[in-house]
């Protein structure tokens, strides 16, 4: 799979879910917030459908407002009772920046995916990760990314690749 397709979350994501993540996107896109679908949606997306309670997005610097030291958020953390996460770009990962020249709330690719869920120390992510495998993301395309940006996570990403091809 190369392209994600959001059509793979219906009738497995709730549709309150999915009601919040286009609210959420919508009010972001009026703040001229750039923005990323990235999680379980971009997870589902990407070829692993499943359920996830969050909706979660990649934003820009522009989603946050600094008031001498403390920073605040421009964009919603809540719709209708439904989290909204947003995970900010650090100052060494420029590749990420790159990803956000996306159409706004569009769904993150499987390499800025992978990238992210390799970034978290939850299980929860490893898991995702060889399910990703399994659905057949594009293996070859996500290694050359974490190479290029972050060589740091390949031994990771190919233990993940091993451990997919073992259970299928």
């Amino acid at each position: 799979m190369k392209t994600p397709d959001p059509s793979l979350l219906d009738g497995i994501v709730s549709p309150r879910v999915l009601d919040a993540m286009r609210a959420a996107s919508d009010a972001m896109t009026a703040l001229g917030v750039r923005h990323l679908v990235v999680g379980g949606l971009a997870v589902g997306a990407n070829g692993y459908p499943r359920t996830t309670s969050a909706v979660d997005f990649l934003v820009g610097e522009e989603a946050f407002e600094h008031h001498a030291g403390v920073v605040t958020l421009r964009v919603p953390i809540q719709v209708n009772g439904v989290a909204v996460d947003c995970l900010s770009i650090a100052a060494d990962e420029p590749y990420l920046v790159e990803a956000l020249a996306a159409k706004p709330g569009s769904f993150a690719q499987a390499p800025v995916l992978i990238y992210l869920k390799l970034k978290s120390p939850r299980l929860k992510d490893r898991s995702d990760i060889v399910e990703l495998i399994k659905a057949g993301i594009d293996v070859d395309g996500c290694r050359r990314y974490l190479i290029d940006n972050a060589p740091h996570f390949v031994e990771a990403f190919d233990g993940a690749v091993g451990t997919a091809r073992a259970e299928e």
